[in-house]
């Protein structure tokens, strides 16, 4: 009650929570839910697939012609 009341008289300068923040701390900033980790790590995702890749070129014996 003491941050609604500091809010309210002007001296609190953070914000309340909002959303699905308010209802689920593990969404909230660099959180666990499966969705907020996805969407912060995506181009991480998204360099491994592109590694993976060349590492699995990089194997592939040379097709002789």
């Amino acid at each position: 009650m003491s941050l609604d009341k500091s809010i309210k008289s002007g001296k609190e300068k953070r914000r309340e929570y909002r959303g699905a923040k308010k209802i689920d701390h593990t969404c909230r900033n660099h959180g666990s839910c499966s969705y907020c980790r996805d969407n912060r790590l995506y181009s991480k995702k998204i360099k491994h697939i592109d590694a993976i890749e060349q590492i699995e070129e990089y194997q592939e014996p040379p097709s002789c012609q």
